[in-house]
């Protein structure tokens, strides 16, 4: 995995204390609480400083459960202010098309003697501030620098009807002006992003992504502090930390066989490992036959699901001629392939919010390696007129999405645009994104190559891993990802620890919900308490947590969350 890191690109460096931190930007818990973004004083115009506030508020908010009653802050993480400086800028994997952003947090309190870094790829398809709840409020206080990376996904959309991207500082501009992504073509109508447009297939790179990011901190650190011996990886810890997508990228790293890296902590990852099914194999399927079969479960079905089954029934692809049989049938068919009933339910709100539809569109055009205008199945991206047709952007909304956006529409204003599939075919165009998987074709086949580029391996032997997950995942279900992992490292004598937690899914930010928060609990705590004992194993020679299945209790509706109800082992 070895990466020339040597050049990076546009770099920018700001100081934030006082008013302007680190953690929060200034914001506090009361200010990353509240319900609307910080003001752009222009809405049309917003400063820096303005559009990195509001990244980070939308960042925290979009991983963490700051609902009053949900912990944080009191029963684990921090939000103490954490004045510093920043490092931003771009960097490229050799070949790549476009590069990817990275970005270090130097605090001022930065232990020159205990050197230390950790790495946070961003969750999901986020910006590159995308893992600052995970690793920073963890990180900073111990005098650590945080090294981010988005992945080669992140908010840097383009609008292809004004010809207008994002430059590094996160404001609006032309490429003349040096953007954080081009597209190619960069002409055209709707709206182009990085994940989806890049012809790069950046699940591919994720670990060299990581360590790109690590030596981007190295050289900040170098920068930051001119009169100290130069920063190596010899001389100074190096752990990496991420969940969801951030999650498979470290642990992508962790195959790398140069001893660059220290210990790997890996929340609810996206991994995948051969002869374990690939995020979009299981996602175009949810796709497809979730919506008939939760009624079959006890949960209330969208208003379409009646359609919806009947047209899985005539196509083959349920049995039954009643609505429950064919419900029946649908739930049946997902847990012989592999679903749990825990998985079911909480993938339910990824069907309510159109999630795996969004995530097979995405990945569908990243996996292929296309560009704007070739997704196989015709989708598109735009805003979208109040009749759902496209329509250009405004620069109110422009202004918005390197701040807000997660990086895979829709959201903030940036919708999917479907191809005009036969109307008399309603699940036309979820069986299109379905057979590119296993369908046949050159579509198909170039799409199963870029999955096969993903998959990951065991870690470098002597590299302490500890991977957890919530057993109640429901989008990256851990029989198709975390359990199969640990179990090919284990079996290779790999030093990979395992944390299962009951009554845990996939997103913290959605606790604030009082049914979510009443039924679920929140992962962080977990990771946190892993970083935890993994510094103790680094730093002292303490044992690594063994693995457990961790009995938790839900708090119930209108109950603060309590240490007894996480129970996490000490």
């Amino acid at each position: 995995m070895g990466v020339d890191a040597t050049t990076f690109e546009s770099m920018r460096v700001s100081e934030h204390r006082g008013a302007d931190d680190l953690l929060t930007a200034g914001l506090g818990l009361d200010g990353l609480r509240a319900m609307v973004p910080p003001a752009f004083a222009d809405p049309a115009a917003p400063t820096v400083e303005e559009v990195r506030r509001r990244a980070i508020w939308s960042n925290w908010r979009g991983i963490a459960d700051l609902a009053p009653g949900g912990g944080y802050g009191d029963l684990y993480g921090s939000l103490a202010p954490a004045p510093g400086r920043e490092y931003q800028a771009l960097a490229r994997i050799p070949g790549a098309h476009q590069p990817h952003r990275v970005l270090v947090q130097v605090p001022d309190n930065f232990d020159q003697q205990a050197r230390c870094i950790v790495v946070a790829p961003a969750s999901g398809s986020r910006g590159v501030l995308g893992a600052i709840a995970v690793a920073a409020p963890w990180a900073l206080p111990k005098g650590c620098a945080v090294a981010y990376t988005d992945k080669g996904a992140g908010s840097d959309y383009f609008d292809l009807d004004a010809g207008l991207g994002v430059r590094v500082d996160g404001t609006v501009g032309a490429p003349a002006d040096g953007l954080a992504f081009v597209p190619q073509p960069d002409s055209g109508s709707g709206v182009a992003f990085k994940h989806a447009h890049s012809r790069d297939n950046p699940e591919a790179d994720w670990g060299r992504h990581v360590k790109q990011a690590a030596q981007f901190a190295l050289q900040a650190l170098d920068e930051a502090f001119p009169q100290a011996e130069r920063f190596t990886f010899d001389n100074t810890t190096v752990i990496a930390v991420g969940i969801s997508n951030g999650g498979g990228a470290v642990l992508r790293a962790a195959e790398d066989g140069a001893d660059w890296l220290d210990a790997v902590v890996a929340g609810e990852p996206n991994v995948t490992v051969a002869g374990a099914r690939p995020i979009y194999d299981y996602t175009t399927e949810a796709a497809l036959l979730m919506p008939c079969a939760l009624p079959a479960l006890g949960i209330p079905p969208m208003p379409t699901a009646a359609a919806h089954c009947a047209a899985l029934a005539q196509s083959g692809l349920l049995s039954g001629s009643t609505l429950v049989e064919q419900q029946q049938s649908a739930y049946d068919t997902l847990r012989a392939n592999g679903w749990t009933d825990e998985a079911l339910r909480a993938g339910s709100i990824s069907v309510a919010f159109d999630l795996w539809r969004a995530v097979a569109v995405t990945y569908a055009s990243a996996y292929g390696r296309y560009g704007v205008g070739e997704h196989p199945c015709g989708y598109s991206f735009s805003a979208i007129a109040a009749d759902g047709s496209p329509r250009p952007a405004t620069a109110i909304e422009r202004a918005t999405w390197s701040s807000e956006a997660a990086g895979i529409p829709p959201g903030n204003g940036v919708n999917i645009v479907s191809p005009a599939f036969d109307p008399a075919a309603p699940l036309a165009e979820l069986q299109c994104l379905r057979a590119l998987w296993d369908g046949e074709g050159n579509a198909a086949d170039r799409i199963r190559e870029g999955i096969a580029a993903i998959r990951a391996d065991v870690p470098r032997e002597g590299l302490p891993v500890m991977v957890i997950h919530g057993l109640d995942d429901g989008l990256v279900p851990p029989a198709f990802s975390s359990a199969p992992y640990v179990a090919m490292a284990q079996a290779a004598g790999r030093d990979v620890h395992h944390w299962q937690v009951k009554n845990t899914q996939h997103f913290d930010a959605f606790l604030g919900l009082p049914v979510y928060g009443a039924q679920y609990l929140p992962l962080l705590p977990y990771v946190y308490e892993a970083l935890d004992r993994t510094w103790a194993h680094l730093q002292h020679g303490a044992p690594m947590p063994a693995d457990a299945v961790i009995q938790t209790t839900p708090r119930g509706m209108g109950n603060p969350i309590e240490a007894r109800h996480l129970a996490i082992p000490r």
